[in-house]
C-alpha cells in the first residue's frame, strides 16, 4: 500500500474492480519489469477486494489466474521475438495444469506448466536444431516469469509434472509426449490432466495434443481403479507430511487430513470414474465440479455442500496465510501471535476463532475422504476349512463344486486373473458376488457361467473393480448369470457392457429408430470408416444388452423389449447404410436421381425382433438417370448398386474388434441365392408380378422400407401394396400355403413342446394363416403382425382371441431366446421368471395359457386350410 498509494485511493473511491483495472495499466522498460509491476499492483488490489468482501473466492482466483495466463502468453511472445524476430508463437504450446488449469490460482501459487513443441513448425534460426531452440525458449520463458528483480517476480514456474522430469528436457516434442501418455504414463498423471488446458503459445498445437491424450484421461469404460490410484497417492501424501496432518496450529491447509487436496482428490476420483462416459463431468474448477457431480447423482447434496463449504473456507484461510509477507506456504502458523495475526486479517479476534471456524469442516472432509481412502472389502478366507464354512454359510447347494470353482480361480490359470491388480480386484468383489449368486434362482448355473466369464475375458480388472465399487450391481449381475446365457456371453466378450447399467437412462423405454440412427451418426461423424463401424457396434450392442437386462430384471414387458430390438436394428441399418454409402461415393460417386433402398421383411418388417433374430432384407434401387456414376471410378447401375449393397451387408454383419453385430439374410430377394443382391425397383415389380412364388407374396405381407428417402420409400410401399392387392387364385393360394407349411414341418421340426415358433399351433402356423387370409381377402395388409391380426378380426375373418394368443406366444418367444437360446426348455428357475415376464402368476398358469393359445391358433389354421374345399 505504501508502494502504490494511487491504487489504494482508487480502491477507497471506486472499489476493487477499478483498482485492479488500474493496476494492469502499469508500464515498464521491458516486458519483464512491466509484468512484475502489474503483478504487484494486482496482488494488492485483489487482496483489498478479498479482505473487504467485494470479491468472493471465485473472483479472487479468476483474476489471479487470468493475469498469470496473460503473463505467460506475453513471455512466450517475448522469448520468440528475442530469438527469431518477427515470428509468431507457432510450434510452441504451453499447457496449464493444476490450479492454473482450472483458473483457481491463489496469491502465492506456482504455475504448473507443460511445454511442448512441434519440430516442424517451431521458429528457429538457420543453424539451430529444433530441440535446442525449444529448450532455449523454455528457459527464457521461465526466466521472464520467475527471476526476482527489484520489481519482484511474476510467477513461480513448476515444470515437474512433465513426463520423467529428472531425465527429460524442459520442453518436449509433442509426439513424444503423446506417445508417453498413450503407453507409459502413471495413473496419477490422469488426475493431473483433469484440469489441463492450453493457456499460451500455439493454441492449435496445444488443443491437438489434449485431443490426442483425451482417451488416456477420460476412459469410456468405468474405471474404478482410479479410486485406488487416488487412495495410493493420498496415503503417500499423508505419510510424507505426517507432522502437519493433525488439525490445529501448524496444520497444512493443502495437504493435511481434511485439507484442500483431499477435497480435490475426492472429486477427481469420481470424475475419472464417470467422466469418460459423461463429458459434462469433465469440469476443471473444483466448485463447479462439485455441482456437476451432484447434478449427475454421483455426489449426495449434503456431502456436496460440506465439500464446497470446506473448500471455500480452506482456500480463504490459505489466502490469509499467504498475504503475510507474500509467503509461499499452506501452513497455519505455529506461533500464537502469528496465528492471531492471520485470524485478524479475516476479522476474527484471535487464532482460536479461526481454528473454530475451520475445524468442523476439516473434520467432515477428513471423515469423507477416510471412507474413500479406506476402500477394501471383506475377503474370502484362504484357509480351506474356513472357506468351506463360508461357502456353506452362503447356502450353495453343491459345496464341492463351489469350492472347486474358487480353487480354479485362485490357481492363476484364468487369463483375466494373471495380474496382481486383477487378482486383488477379483478377491475384493468375490464375497458380495457369491452372496448374490447363492441367493439367485439358479446358483450353480450362475456359478458355472461366472467361471466361463472369468476364463474368457481378456482382462477383468475393470469389471471386478466395478462390482466391488457398486455392490448393488452384483445382484443384477448374478441374475444375468442365472438366467441369461446370451447376455453372459456378451459380457465375456466385452465386460464393459456392465458399465452401461450404471446409467439410469439405459432402463428408459427404447428410443425411436430415427433418433437412435441420429445418435449413431453423431457419435461416428468424425471417425474414419473402419473406426466408425467399430464404434457403432459398441453402441448398438450396449443398447441390445440393456434391452435384454430390462427383460431379465422384469423392468419391461417382452413386447416392448422386442419392439426395442427392432427399433435398434432399424436405426443401425440407417446409420450403417449411410456410412457405407458415404464411403462408397468417395470412390464411385453418385447416380443422379437414383438411390439404394432397403426393404425389411419377416420380424424386422413386422417391427418386433428377439435378441437372436436375423435381419431379413432385400436391396433395391430406384431407376438411374445416367448410364454410369459420376465418381473417379465410375460404375454401371447394376454393378454400382450390387457392390454398394454388399458393402452395406458387410457393415451390418462382419465382426470387428468390437464384436459381431447381426446375421443378415437376403435369400428373400428375387431368384433367392441365385439372384443379384440388389435389383431395380422396376425389375423387382416385374418379378413379383410375373415370376414370384406364392411364398414370396406371403413374405411380402410383412415388407416395409427401412432405408431410403421418403420419396423412394413411398414408391416401394406403393409397389408392395399393388402386388399384394393383385387377385390370387384362392384354391391355389391355400394349396401352396399348406404345402409350404408341411415342407417346413418336415425339414425343420419343432425342437420340443415349448417351441412356440415351429410347433403345432405356434407362430409359424399363425403367420401362414394370417398371410393366407391377407392375400385371399385383401384385408389387414399391414406388415406388423399384431395390427394385421386386429384388422382381420375386425373384418370377421378370425376370432378376436387370436390377438391375445399371438401376443402371448411372442412374449414367450422373446423371453425364451434370452433364457434358453440353444433349447426351448428353460431351467425350472427360469420358468418362473418367464411366467412373470409374460404376465402369469406361476409357471403352470403360463403353460395353461400357452396351451389355450396354441389350440386356438391350430383351429384357425385348420379352418384356413379347409377353406379351399
Amino acid at each position: 500500500m505504501r508502494a502504490r498509494p494511487d491504487l489504494v485511493e482508487i480502491f477507497v473511491a471506486k472499489g476493487a474492480g477499478e483498482a485492479c483495472d488500474q493496476a494492469l495499466q502499469a508500464g515498464g522498460a521491458t516486458v519483464g519489469s512491466e509484468l512484475r509491476r502489474r503483478r504487484l499492483g494486482l496482488a494488492l488490489t485483489v487482496a483489498l477486494g478479498d479482505l473487504s468482501g467485494e470479491f468472493d473466492l471465485e473472483q479472487v482466483t479468476q483474476r489471479l489466474s487470468s493475469f498469470a495466463e496473460e503473463s505467460i502468453e506475453r513471455a512466450v511472445r517475448a522469448a520468440i521475438e528475442e530469438r527469431t524476430p518477427g515470428e509468431t508463437p507457432r510450434g510452441l504450446a504451453v499447457i496449464a495444469l493444476g490450479k492454473l488449469g482450472s483458473g483457481e490460482l491463489n496469491f502465492s501459487s506456482d504455475v504448473d506448466l507443460l511445454l511442448l513443441f512441434d519440430p516442424g513448425t517451431l521458429p528457429r534460426r538457420q543453424r539451430d536444431e529444433s530441440g535446442e531452440a525449444a529448450v532455449w525458449l523454455g528457459r527464457r520463458i521461465v526466466e521472464l516469469l520467475q527471476t526476482r528483480t527489484e520489481d519482484g517476480y511474476v510467477a513461480r514456474v513448476d515444470l515437474r509434472l512433465r513426463p520423467s522430469p529428472e531425465v527429460t528436457p524442459i520442453v518436449l516434442p509433442v509426439n513424444a509426449a503423446i506417445s508417453y501418455y498413450e503407453s507409459s504414463a502413471a495413473g496419477w498423471e490422469r488426475a493431473a490432466f483433469i484440469r489441463a488446458r492450453c493457456c499460451a503459445g500455439d493454441r492449435a498445437l496445444g488443443e491437438s495434443f489434449l485431443d490426442a491424450i483425451r482417451p488416456f484421461v477420460w476412459r469410456r469404460a468405468l474405471d474404478f481403479g482410479a479410486i485406488e490410484q487416488i487412495r495410493s497417492v493420498s496415503q503417500q501424501i499423508r505419510d510424507h507430511y505426517s507432522e502437519r496432518q493433525r488439525f490445529g496450529p501448524g496444520f497444512d491447509l493443502k495437504r493435511g487430513r481434511g485439507g484442500i487436496r483431499e477435497v480435490e482428490f475426492y472429486i477427481h476420483a469420481s470424475q475419472l470414474v464417470h467422466g469418460g462416459r459423461e463429458p459434462e463431468l469433465r469440469v476443471a474448477p473444483t466448485l463447479d465440479a462439485i455441482t456437476a457431480m451432484e447434478r449427475a447423482g454421483y455426489l449426495k447434496p449434503e456431502l456436496g455442500r460440506v465439500l464446497a463449504d470446506a473448500y471455500r473456507r480452506l482456500r480463504t484461510a490459505e489466502h490469509r496465510v499467504q498475504m503475510v509477507g507474500d509467503q509461499q506456504t499452506h501452513l497455519l502458523p505455529c506461533d500464537e501471535a502469528a496465528l492471531d495475526n492471520v485470524a485478524r486479517l479475516h476479522g476474527f479476534g484471535c487464532g482460536g476463532d479461526l481454528l473454530g471456524w475451520l475445524g468442523p469442516c476439516v473434520e467432515q472432509v477428513g471423515e469423507a475422504f477416510d471412507e474413500l481412502a479406506e476402500g477394501g472389502s471383506e475377503r474370502l478366507p484362504s484357509n480351506s476349512d474356513l472357506l468351506r464354512e463360508k461357502v456353506e454359510e452362503l447356502g450353495f447347494p453343491e459345496i464341492e463344486t463351489a469350492m472347486r470353482r474358487i480353487a480354479e480361480w485362485r490357481s492363476g490359470r484364468p487369463r483375466s486373473l494373471r495380474s496382481t491388480a486383477a487378482t486383488d480386484a477379483f478377491e475384493g468383489m468375490l464375497p458380495a458376488l457369491l452372496k448374490a449368486i447363492a441367493k439367485s434362482a439358479d446358483p450353480m448355473r450362475a456359478l458355472n457361467r461366472l467361471s466361463d466369464v472369468v476364463e474368457r475375458i481378456p482382462s477383468g480388472v475393470n469389471l471386478y473393480r466395478l462390482l466391488e465399487a457398486r455392490p448393488a450391481l452384483t445382484t443384477l449381475f448374478a441374475r444375468i448369470l442365472a438366467h441369461a446365457p446370451a447376455l453372459s456371453d456378451q459380457l465375456a466378450r466385452r465386460p464393459s457392457l456392465l458399465d452401461t447399467l450404471l446409467d439410469s437412462s439405459c432402463f428408459d423405454p427404447p428410443q425411436d429408430s430415427a433418433d437412435f440412427a441420429e445418435l449413431l451418426e453423431q457419435e461416428t461423424r468424425s471417425l474414419p470408416y473402419d473406426l466408425a463401424l467399430d464404434r457403432t457396434r459398441r453402441l448398438i450392442n450396449e443398447r441390445r444388452f440393456a434391452l435384454g437386462v430390462q427383460l431379465i430384471d422384469l423392468r419391461e414387458d417382452p413386447l416392448s423389449v422386442g419392439e426395442g430390438y427392432s427399433r435398434v436394428a432399424e436405426g443401425a441399418i440407417v446409420a450403417l447404410a449411410d456410412a457405407a454409402v458415404g464411403e462408397f461415393e468417395e470412390a464411385h460417386g453418385r447416380f443422379p436421381g437414383a438411390e439404394l433402398l432397403i426393404l425389411g421383411l419377416g420380424r424386422l418388417g413386422g417391427g418386433l425382433l428377439t435378441h437372436a433374430s436375423d435381419l431379413d432384407i432385400i436391396y433395391l434401387f430406384t431407376r438411374p438417370e445416367a448410364d454410369s456414376s459420376d465418381g473417379r471410378k465410375p460404375l454401371g447401375p447394376a454393378d454400382y448398386f450390387n457392390r454398394l449393397a454388399n458393402r452395406v451387408n458387410a457393415a451390418l454383419s462382419v465382426p470387428t474388434p468390437a464384436g459381431p453385430l447381426y446375421d443378415v439374410d437376403t435369400r428373400l430377394r428375387p431368384q433367392g441365392e441365385q439372384g443379384m443382391l440388389a435389383v431395380s425397383l422396376d425389375a423387382f415389380g416385374d418379378y413379383q408380378r410375373n415370376e414370384a412364388w406364392t411364398w414370396e407374396h406371403m413374405a411380402l405381407c410383412r415388407a416395409r422400407p427401412v432405408f431410403g428417402s421418403a420419396a423412394a420409400r413411398s414408391k416401394a410401399e406403393a409397389l408392395v401394396s399393388e402386388i399384394l392387392n393383385r387377385p390370387h387364385d384362392g384354391e391355389k393360394l391355400i394349396a401352396d400355403a399348406v404345402k409350404m407349411r408341411d415342407d417346413i414341418a418336415r425339414n425343420k421340426p419343432a425342437s420340443g413342446p415349448l417351441d412356440v415358433k415351429l410347433g403345432p399351433g405356434g407362430l409359424v402356423d399363425l403367420e401362414f394363416a394370417v398371410h393366407t387370409l391377407q392375400l385371399l381377402h385383401k384385408k389387414g395388409l399391414e406388415p406388423r403382425l399384431e395390427r394385421a391380426v386386429e384388422q382381420l378380426a375386425q373384418a370377421g375373418l378370425l376370432h378376436e382371441k387370436i390377438a391375445d394368443a399371438q401376443k402371448l406366444l411372442i412374449k414367450m418367444l422373446v423371453t425364451i431366446r434370452l433364457v434358453a437360446p440353444e433349447t426351448t426348455s428353460p431351467s425350472e428357475e427360469s420358468c418362473e421368471l418367464m411366467a412373470k415376464a409374460c404376465g402369469a402368476d406361476s409357471w403352470p398358469q403360463l403353460l395353461a395359457r400357452h396351451d389355450a393359445a396354441r389350440h386356438s391358433i391350430s383351429i384357425l389354421w385348420e379352418r384356413v386350410k379347409g377353406a379351399a374345399s
